[in-house]
């Protein structure tokens, strides 16, 4: 702990206690000035609350808590089944040959399926869709390979006022194509169990779940729950997903991308944790203009991009719904500030690359035996990608987070617009200015009473530290601007800002 952390009264005590203990200290200007340096504050700490965990919404708990030890057999069924497939590798859909019910065209059918059922369950409240299109010879594709993905929209109930199809949009997926050691054979077996059949089993949960929950009464905020291919031939299946949402104007605020979540469970490997997964977001945007590129240089923000800020509302919605009351039972994203793991890629990538805040989840350790290898025993070790690796209860509550992560953000009133520091003269405070989120005024009925928490952070600590609640403003139906001063110096801390509705539902910060 820092000295600077400890509250006034403690050091008032301290500084007393030579007084107490019938000690005198010699006064002289250097240690009257070191005592009284020593007790003061800094003023990023003055009037500030710490950051504390939201109100758990009931709905919201109601929903995770449906992916429960029945839903770690259907996860376990969903696995099985893509395994079943033999092979999904993406190269295989140009296949003649392949027996009946196998194939990466197979597999895409049954999680159209899976998708369709879902909806069924819910009176047709997701849009299933297929994204299909003919990918060009590229370097893993020796010739013209049709590509299918698969995804799901539950429409938010703000949509329809915020004049676009959907709205605001979250979207959770994983890739269904697999592989073996040769990324160009197309009919060997590649059953794919942890990468990435975990991953979809994770999009069919959330899809499971939270279509349930929204029965009679959406969220506000749409959601997609997607299945790519192409993923390990270069990205393929996702780059063109992400395209078409950037063409189609889609207002994809965020961007959870499950690609090995499994808990590779290997007999003897006792550094394996099941407590933890792995989340990776960029710092410095791909999509970054020269421009955004010299603010960041200049203010020193490479740690503030929107992903950073996305995987950072992971752990917040984890501090409300992922702590379990016993030891052993809380499930904690593990934040790394870096896009992705070294000589890996990601189709969180492919969303990057459009401007979309994405991020990469990954189980903490993995066993690259059970990876892109064909499958057979060698020296007494079991090569391949197996089913009997798979930790089910590991992938459910790494469903029960992405659902989380998703319903609260869903949940939430936006984003804040046009955030700005105000910078016209020297000066000790800092004023800000900022425009509510896009649609509050249509979306207040919904998530009732709007305010902001205005949060801040020492510029090295990895997460926001302390908090001022601010009242949201009224401007008669119109896009209302905040303008608040505080006493706290912005040149020694990163500020930023989120919208809250009364229920706590905590949207994405906002950074200057």
């Amino acid at each position: 702990m820092n000295l600077f952390e400890f509250p006034r009264s403690v050091l008032r005590f301290v500084s007393w206690l030579p007084l107490f203990l019938g000690l005198t200290l010699v006064s002289s200007p250097s240690t009257s000035f070191a005592l009284t340096a020593w007790m003061i504050e800094p003023d990023y700490q003055l009037h500030a609350s710490p950051v504390a965990a939201a109100p758990a919404d009931p709905a919201i708990a109601h929903a995770i808590a449906q992916v429960s030890r029945d839903s770690d057999a259907r996860i376990r069924q969903t696995i099985e089944k893509l395994v079943s497939f033999t092979t999904r590798a993406t190269l295989s859909s140009m296949g003649t040959d392949l027996p009946p019910g196998t194939g990466a065209t197979a597999a895409a059918d049954w999680i159209f399926g899976q998708f369709e059922e879902i909806s069924k369950e819910c009176g047709g409240c997701l849009e299933v869709k297929r994204d299909t299109f003919t990918n060009p010879v590229a370097e893993r594709i020796p010739k013209p390979t049709t590509i299918t993905n698969v995804y799901a929209i539950l429409r938010g109930s703000a949509a329809a006022a915020s004049g676009h199809p959907y709205g605001r949009m979250y979207l959770v997926t994983g890739h269904y194509d697999s592989r073996n050691t040769d990324v160009l054979d197309d009919h060997g077996a590649a059953p794919g169990a942890n990468d990435d059949a975990s991953g979809v089993a994770v999009s069919l949960e959330c899809a499971r779940v939270l279509s349930a929950a929204s029965k009679g009464q959406h969220w506000p905020a749409s959601l997609v729950f997607v299945a790519v291919a192409g993923e390990e031939q270069g990205l393929n299946g996702s780059a063109h997903l992400a395209k078409l949402a950037k063409d189609e104007g889609w207002q994809l605020e965020g961007v959870l991308n499950n690609d090995i979540v499994g808990g590779n469970t290997t007999p003897g490997d006792a550094l394996q944790r099941k407590d933890v997964v792995r989340v990776f977001s960029e710092g410095i945007p791909l999509a970054a203009t020269p421009e955004q590129l010299r603010r960041i240089r200049a203010l020193g923000s490479a740690d503030d991009a929107p992903s950073r800020q996305l995987a950072r509302a992971m752990a917040d919605a984890a501090r409300t719904y992922m702590v379990g009351k016993e030891a052993g039972d809380t499930f904690a994203p593990f934040l790394i500030s870096r896009p992705d793991r070294y000589l890996r890629g990601g189709d969180h990538t492919s969303f990057n690359h459009e401007g979309f805040a994405a991020v990469r989840i990954t189980e903490w350790r993995e066993d690259f035996n059970h990876q892109h290898q064909n499958v057979r025993v060698e020296n007494g070790i079991q090569y391949g990608d197996l089913l009997q690796f798979v930790d089910f209860g590991y992938v459910a509550n790494v469903a029960r987070l992405n659902a989380a992560t998703l319903a609260t953000l869903a949940a939430s009133p936006g984003i804040p617009a046009e955030l700005k520091i105000v910078t016209a003269k020297l000066e000790n405070g800092t004023t800000l200015s900022w425009k509510a989120p896009e649609g509050a005024s249509s979306a207040a009925g919904l998530n009732h009473e709007l305010h902001y928490e205005l949060l801040w952070r020492e510029t090295t600590a990895s997460d926001w530290q302390y908090v001022q609640i601010v009242p949201a403003g009224s401007a008669d139906g119109a896009i209302a601007t905040t303008t608040l001063t505080v006493p706290i110096s912005k040149d020694n801390v990163i500020f930023g800002v989120r919208a809250v509705d009364a229920a706590g539902h905590r949207g994405l910060v906002v950074t200057p």
